[in-house]
């Protein structure tokens, strides 16, 4: 199967402001995509739709609440108005939320599927319609390898993780043959603001936003169906937990694979 060509193609962005978002707008600016990025800070948009423009003049922002829905279809309608049929959305935006499950509460798992699985779920249905009349279309979906194997005090996260893992991968299958191509990606611990606070082990150490937005540009051109980076530790983390989930667990807790965080000042 050939490449994807991504030059002159219009791609969504949420989660654009900062980290992964802000690195996948710069690799597909450079790329010659024609971009719309969203996230729900004015200011961090503003900087990196300045930074975009170095390499691509055909970019807007739009600050986007991506739990509400409304205001995620105001986005597709204004890429639409501005650029022309979507050819790619990069489900991006993310919350993290930690803490001992019996520290926590419903509303705290309410927020993070919120965020994480239904601030995507918005986004595809807005754009999906469109893109099976056409036959042509990618959705990226950047969930993590928590929505593989779940690491202790990160419950809220991982299950909106397993939650939007476990639809992409319901999706993919019934995209086969449609000309529509859906690509989960699955990082480890990345080097962001969301988990600034948090310190991790070396077997897990956090690797850069570019190198996912790598991640991203591969895995599209290539039309693969799933993306894990970096590829030997957590692939190795989920192939133990697909054999022996007791023999994986003994992993986390050997390595401390949750990390730890420190302390606010």
């Amino acid at each position: 199967m050939s490449r994807v060509k991504l030059h002159n193609k219009v791609a969504i962005i949420t989660g654009a402001s900062s980290g992964i978002g802000r690195s996948t707008a710069i690799a597909f600016a450079r790329e010659g995509v024609h971009l719309a990025l969203a996230a729900r800070s004015p200011d961090s948009l503003s900087r990196v739709e300045h930074e975009v423009r170095e390499y691509q003049n055909d970019v807007f922002v739009r600050p986007t609440d991506v739990t509400k829905r409304n205001q995620v279809q105001l986005l597709v309608q204004e890429t639409l108005e501005r650029f022309g049929p979507i050819d790619i959305v990069v489900c991006n935006a993310g919350e993290y939320l930690r803490g001992a499950v019996q520290d926590l509460n419903v509303e705290n798992f309410e927020r993070a599927l919120a965020v994480n699985f239904y601030g995507s779920l918005f986004l595809i249905y807005a754009v999906l319609p469109a893109m099976a009349k056409r036959r042509s279309g990618h959705i990226v979906v950047v969930s993590s390898v928590d929505g593989k194997k779940g690491l202790p005090l990160d419950a809220p996260y991982v299950a909106s993780k397993f939650a939007i893992t476990g639809f992409m991968d319901v999706l993919r299958q019934e995209l086969n043959g449609t000309g529509v191509h859906a690509l989960t990606v699955l990082p480890g611990r990345v080097d962001t603001p969301m988990i600034a606070h948090l310190d991790v082990p070396w077997v897990s150490k956090k690797i850069s936003s570019e190198r996912v937005a790598q991640a991203i540009l591969g895995g599209l051109k290539r039309r693969s169906s799933e993306v894990i980076v970096p590829w030997l530790g957590p692939k190795s983390l989920v192939v133990f937990n697909t054999i022996s989930p007791g023999l994986a667990d003994w992993f986390v807790r050997f390595f401390k694979l949750e990390g730890t965080e420190r302390p606010s000042r």
